[in-house]
């Protein structure tokens, strides 16, 4: 998709206008050199990229000025441990020949050669975890679906692929299909599944066409085991595994309490795995390599590999497969050559709009889920966002408010009520981050932000006082609209929602805002901390 918006159509025909045989891949992953074009010789491969229409007469005679050479050599992809992506942008994505040929189907074979215990120990050996964001180990969750005693068994893969700045989902659909069908197959050998659903937002029309053509070629591979496509409409709560099961059921799209659990009493009723499409692509590479191979690589419990996705203000932005441990630092200033802009990094946001923002006096940090945890963040589905020095997070604060208020299925108070309130709060804030301005009147009651607010404004208050002035009151010199005030309130409102929601989209929304708050203090009026940049990178396994 994202070489087709750059004109790769275009340059397709020109190709074969000029009578070439062009076959369509998927991408490598590097949307700096989108459209690439990879011309067969006798010594192999040779790219080109980017390349316009007009480049047809150059790539051809090889005198074309954006020459490659192989493509897999250069530094962007020599580092990389391709176990998910190794096939992407170099087969033919419907073809199951091209697929056999680089140890396609030879995951499932192994796994159809064990018994379904065997397949989930297998799973649990090699220290996988969801890849969607919760990090929960996979094999748990499959052991939990193979000892439940009811029947039908469904297996659902959640490609609901919402957080801005991440795009691996759709390119591995796009470029290596017939691997999530393998992975989905395996799971459902192993738990005793007859029939799998992937979930896929209506706005990847490509994926969805690629993925429906993949499941009907590949159909009589994987039986008895069947899959369909279901189409999202675009709902971002809908990538929380309760409210998709509930969108695939033909219902709106709404968060369930749990338990029970989906394992136990998932789609329809029945047990159910549901995992997301890079924790099942995964799968195929360790039934055929063995578990021991895939937790050889990673970081204390993250092993394996993890997609990461670089976007934002960056210079090479793309997917970055890499195993576990490698530093914050070296993913943005390394690999993603730091800024487009040439401005200094001021923030890198990781895991999504629902991720903490972290200043490059963290870029220590190992890319592991614990380490993101204790520094209170989340690696999420691994997509970093990065912004120079231009950037105004007392904004981006705002809008991580803003974006939960308008994405909430509504179902439960802190996240309904406590987004639209937190928004309010921002505007505060903001305001009162410029001179004293006129007083907004909103449904009767006036903000004083000069003479008496003034006043107040200046006086110190402990946490509690801080809160019971910031409250909307019927007495408006009874109110407190100091920055210290409603900063104290916003804390406040972020604890509520974070322990009181009922999914992650409430409880994650905290993370943007309070990491924002606390290493940009000077966005939101009060005194920048001093900062030291540390260089010590932290050492990957």
């Amino acid at each position: 998709m994202a070489s087709v918006a750059l004109g790769a159509d275009d340059v397709a025909r020109a190709f074969v206008d000029a009578g070439c045989e062009v076959i369509r891949t998927g991408s490598r992953g590097l949307f700096s050199i989108e459209p690439l074009v990879e011309v067969e010789t006798e010594g192999g491969r040779i790219g080109y990229g980017p390349v316009g229409v007009g480049d047809v007469a150059s790539v051809l005679d090889g005198s074309h000025a954006n020459c490659l050479g192989e493509i897999a050599s250069l530094p962007f992809f020599a580092r990389q441990q391709r176990f998910t992506f190794a096939r992407c942008g170099i087969i033919d994505p419907l073809s199951l020949s091209d697929y056999a040929a680089r140890d396609g189907w030879k995951g499932l074979n192994a796994a159809r050669a064990q018994t379904p215990q065997q397949v989930v120990d297998a799973v649990k050996a090699s220290g996988l975890r969801g890849r969607g964001g919760a990090g929960f180990p996979t094999g748990m969750k499959w052991q939990t679906v193979l000892d439940a005693p009811a029947n039908p068994k469904y297996i659902v893969c959640n490609a609901d692929e919402g957080d801005s700045g991440t795009f691996a989902d759709r390119m591995l659909m796009e470029g290596d299909p017939f691997c999530l069908i393998e992975g989905m197959a395996i799971a459902a050998h192993a738990v005793g599944a007859a029939h799998g659903y992937i979930y896929i937002r209506s706005e990847y029309p490509f994926a969805i066409t690629t993925m429906r053509a993949a499941i009907d070629a590949s159909a009589h591979l994987i039986a008895p085991f069947t899959l369909e496509v279901r189409e999202g409409a675009g709902a971002y709560v809908c990538g929380e595994e309760t409210a998709l099961l509930d969108s695939i059921e033909g219902k709106r799209g709404q968060v369930r309490a749990k338990p029970p659990l989906p394992a136990i009493q998932g789609l329809f009723g029945q047990p159910t795995v549901i995992n997301n499409v890079l924790s099942l692509a995964a799968v195929p590479f360790i039934l055929a390599e063995g578990a021991e191979a895939y937790a050889a690589v990673g970081f204390g419990r993250s092993r394996g590999t993890m997609p990461v996705q670089l976007a934002g203000n960056v210079k090479h932005g793309g997917l970055y497969e890499i195993g576990f441990g490698i530093t914050l630092g070296e993913l943005v200033s390394e690999i993603g050559g730091g800024t487009a802009s040439g401005r200094p990094v001021r923030a890198v946001q990781v895991g999504g709009p629902l991720g903490a923002y972290f200043p490059p006096s963290m870029f220590h940090l190992p890319f592991d889920y614990e380490a993101f945890t204790q520094a209170g963040g989340l690696i999420g589905h691994a997509g970093i966002t990065v912004f120079d020095e231009a950037v105004d997070m007392a904004h981006m604060a705002r809008f991580a408010m803003e974006f939960c208020a308008a994405e909430s299925c509504g179902k439960c108070t802190p996240c309904r009520i406590g987004s639209t309130r937190g928004v309010e709060i921002m505007d505060r804030i903001i305001a009162l981050r410029t001179p004293p301005r006129a007083a907004p009147v909103e449904a009767g009651i006036a903000l004083v932000f000069g003479g008496a607010g003034k006043q107040k404004a200046n006086e110190s208050h402990a946490h509690q006082g801080n809160l019971g002035k910031a409250l909307y009151s019927r007495s408006p010199d009874r109110i407190d609209t100091s920055l210290e005030a409603q900063t104290t309130l916003l804390r406040d409102l972020t604890d509520t929602m974070k322990y009181g929601s009922l999914c992650a989209l409430g409880s994650f929304t905290p993370y943007p805002v309070l990491s924002a708050l606390d290493h940009f203090p000077e966005d939101f009026g009060a005194p920048a901390p001093v900062k030291e940049l540390r260089n010590d990178l932290h050492p990957r396994n």
